[in-house]
């Protein structure tokens, strides 16, 4: 049976010619085989087909019909033979050349540049999303922005005050700097100490921050301890000593509306949770600044509550009800004096009325101011060479110190002003963003309003926007209360900015780095 079965499969299998011996075939042969094959393999697979399908499907009867006879088509020349097709191809290329038709073309050289720039943005985007999510960034963005323009006061409060310390009986050009470095100093410890305050010693410090600074400025009106400058009785006095109080009134109302409305949030439905105690310590605090005839500072207070208020989620029919009351008390004291109103109406009217001579006149500060401006250009005249400051300019090295800025630096050195106080206002918003605490958000938000608001009125003034109001340039102009109470705000700040998620864990870190460095250092002393 085996013998059978290979047998059978031998005689299945194609005849052909072993491959030891093949014989020599001419290409002519090989062409016609080649031919011979590819035509036989479809009449094979035809027949195969026919056949399988005589077996599937019935035999029909032919059909006696005559078929008709199709006419053979005569066959189509090829276009690229004819003359005639290729003088219109000719004509039709030269026709779009003259029409500049624009062909269908892609400019690999832009391919590289737009892929770079792509790659480029994307970087940037990156490393801002990773410089953002940092825990530090936000800490990091006041404290830089605030020693820059501290750096800056110093400088231009000795550029400013040189001529007004020398003139003024002080014996030296530098009496106005030294002193303004002397606050600078104690301002610079107090906001170190306070930003290591833990955040419930805050929440502590709120009632008694008022009442001492309630306390402070009611001081100011007793005889013997009070004291008015130029019209404003906001000082006290202890032998050489003098303080403004309604500087530091600001930071502890800041605080305690932020403890206030923290702790009332949600309970405000009636009026007495509203209002009470919320209304009674505003009106105190601005009452008593106002009393001293001090609008310009009561002005700020009042922006401080109304948007502590506003972030706390006050009602808004009890917040519209306050804000109409100040706003009635605001106008009433505009109105009582003869000498805001007199600003008022040069700031409104313009500055054309005033000439260069009239030294008494409202506008004379203002018109010097932009005079000071106007002649700084881009790049200024130069770091102590202002003309304005020689007994021309008021207040050169205090509220007006903004315009000595331009005079010397230029519209650049302005601008770098305004960018350092825009990057201060971007670090507040982020803790106000970033925290989880209500009462970080709402205690933020009046210092904001304080620092960011004060700054923005001073320079309006200086530059004839609003009038003189009297408002002092937070962290430049010449002030020791100012400069000191702002540094310790910034101090409360940075406390609140170290308490978001990770930030203590990266200052640790880095505090380790430099205990390593500084024993690295150590080492190679010694060695």
């Amino acid at each position: 049976m085996g013998r059978q079965a290979t047998a059978k499969s031998q005689s299945r299998r194609r005849p052909g010619p072993s491959r030891s011996a093949e014989p020599v075939v001419s290409p002519a042969e090989d062409s016609n085989a080649a031919s011979k094959k590819t035509t036989e393999k479809p009449t094979s697979s035809s027949s195969t087909s026919s056949s399988t399908a005589k077996k599937s499907a019935p035999v029909k009867p032919q059909s006696t019909k005559p078929q008709p006879k199709r006419k053979p088509q005569p066959k189509r020349k090829s276009q690229a033979t004819k003359p005639q097709t290729k003088r219109k191809a000719q004509t039709q290329q030269k026709s779009a050349a003259k029409k500049h038709v624009p062909t269908k073309t892609t400019d690999t050289s832009s391919q590289p540049r737009a892929g770079a720039g792509r790659a480029m943005l994307s970087t940037v985007r990156r490393e801002f999303a990773r410089v953002s999510a940092y825990p530090l960034t936000t800490y990091y963005l006041i404290l830089v922005s605030v020693l820059a323009l501290t750096c800056l006061g110093l400088v231009m409060v000795l550029s400013a005050s040189s001529i007004t310390s020398y003139d003024g009986g002080e014996g030296s050009s530098f009496a106005y700097f030294n002193k303004q470095a002397g606050f600078v100093a104690m301002g610079i410890v107090l906001m170190t100490v306070a930003t290591v305050v833990p955040l419930h010693w805050w929440r502590r410090l709120a009632w008694p921050a008022l009442a001492l600074g309630v306390v402070m400025q009611a001081a100011v009106f007793l005889p013997g301890i009070g004291k008015a400058t130029k019209g404003n009785a906001n000082w006290i006095q202890f032998g050489g000593f003098q303080l403004q109080p309604s500087e530091f009134l600001k930071i502890a109302l800041a605080v305690w509306l932020g403890y206030v409305l923290a702790s009332k949030y949600g309970k405000m439905t009636t009026f007495a949770h509203a209002m009470i105690p919320v209304v009674p310590g505003i009106v105190i605090a601005v009452g008593l600044v106002v009393g001293g005839n001090d609008l310009g500072t009561g002005l700020v207070l009042m922006a401080m509550a109304l948007t502590c208020l506003f972030i706390g989620f006050f009602p808004w029919k009890y917040f519209l009800l306050l804000f109409g009351s100040l706003a009635a008390v605001a106008t009433f004291f505009v109105f009582s004096s003869e000498n805001r109103l007199r600003r008022i109406t040069a700031a409104l009217t313009g500055h054309a009325e005033q000439t260069a001579s009239d030294v008494t006149g409202q506008a004379w500060q203002s018109n010097h101011g932009l005079f000071s401006l106007a002649s700084g250009g881009w790049l200024g005249v130069g770091l102590g060479a202002s003309r304005e400051k020689w007994s021309w300019l008021p207040e050169a090295h205090n509220d007006f110190i903004f315009a000595i800025i331009g005079e010397e630096l230029g519209l650049l050195g302005s601008l770098a002003v305004i960018l350092m106080f825009a990057a201060l206002a971007c670090g507040l918003i982020r803790v106000i963003l970033r925290s989880k605490s209500r009462f970080i958000q709402i205690a933020t938000a009046g210092l904001f309003a304080w620092l960011i608001g004060q700054a923005a009125i001073n320079i309006c003034v200086v530059t004839g926007i609003l009038p003189v109001i009297g408002l002092p340039l937070p962290f430049v102009s010449y002030g020791g209360s100012s400069i000191v109470a702002s540094l310790l705000a910034v101090g409360v700040v940075l406390s609140f900015a170290r308490t978001e998620d990770g930030a203590s864990a990266a200052i640790k870190v880095h505090k380790d780095r430099v205990r390593s460095s500084f024993a690295v250092l150590a080492r190679k002393r010694k060695k």
